[in-house]
């Protein structure tokens, strides 16, 4: 069980997450909780994500987008069904509420629900000539100013053959399941989960004709930056599913690519476009 942080400091999410190991109890299962959950039962150990995933053969989270992200960044290659129960806001990629989980565990252990397979971005950075970091992203990653609001040139390729080099506000690079988050808001197209692509699209360009592209997911698309900040504190930050930042540097070379691992996330209905209605406002008049 993985959950959102903080989540023990109320008292109705307590309630709900003791019912809730306590349901499960009944039904014999062994139980792993995170090191936020282990707060609320004595004498119980906690476990980190990274452990928790490793071990687990189905995973349950409970908070809302947020937390699914975080568990997609630590996943295995191990295929673990995921259930995400949304105790957020938005919740575009959990499937049920508080008040429909035992329910809908009810169908899960009769083995009546589906996969719904979302691929994952591997984003490495080069730093002359040298990997430095390596990351996982579900949505998203981000080049951005930082606290500057300049220009950033960039050099785009895409399997080692030259796109363009072209000056922005910044760059998305989304899997189809990122592609209605940030992308979305930056004029990307919606596309469905299940083609096999990835979004280039340009923050806010100097050029009118820079316009977002989407590029089959076997290919590597390699940013460079052809920018560099003199002054302190003006850095140009690469962010991880909204979530995890950190700095580049003039001459940085950023790879992307389809990565091996996926997470699994458990459908009992095929709710996307009732999901773009309902939660996007997709359509409206």
């Amino acid at each position: 069980m993985i959950t959102k942080r903080d989540i023990a400091a109320d008292p109705k999410i307590a309630q709900f997450i003791k019912s809730l190991v306590k349901y499960l109890k009944k039904h014999k299962k062994e139980i792993l909780l995170d090191n936020n959950a282990c707060q609320l039962f004595k004498n119980t150990v906690g476990h980190k994500k990274e452990e928790l995933l490793k071990n687990a053969d189905f995973v349950i989270t409970l908070g809302g987008d947020g937390t699914i992200l975080k568990t997609a960044r630590r996943i295995t290659r191990k295929k673990i069904p995921v259930l995400g129960v949304n105790m957020g806001n938005l919740g575009f990629l959990t499937e049920c509420k508080p008040e429909e989980v035992l329910e809908y565990l009810e169908k899960i252990f009769a083995g009546q629900y589906n996969v719904d397979k979302r691929s994952l971005l591997r984003v490495t950075i080069y730093r002359k000539g040298n990997k430095t970091a390596t990351f996982l992203a579900l949505n998203d990653a981000v080049i951005n100013q930082g606290a500057f609001a300049r220009l950033i040139t960039m050099n785009l390729e895409v399997n080692g053959r030259k796109l363009v080099e072209f000056s922005a506000d910044g760059m998305i690079i989304a899997t189809p399941t990122g592609s209605t988050a940030h992308s979305l808001s930056a004029g990307g197209p919606i596309i469905h989960p299940q083609i096999e692509g990835i979004i280039i699209n340009p923050i806010c360009p100097s050029s009118l004709a820079m316009r977002p592209i989407v590029v089959p997911d076997s290919r590597q698309i390699t940013v460079t930056i052809e920018t560099q900040r003199r002054e302190k504190g003006d850095y140009i930050g690469l962010t991880i599913d909204g979530q995890d930042v950190t700095r580049l540097e003039f001459g940085d070379k950023i790879k992307f690519r389809r990565s091996k691992r996926s997470i699994h996330l458990v459908r009992l209905k095929n709710r996307y476009y009732k999901m773009l209605r309902n939660k996007l406002n997709w359509g409206e008049k």
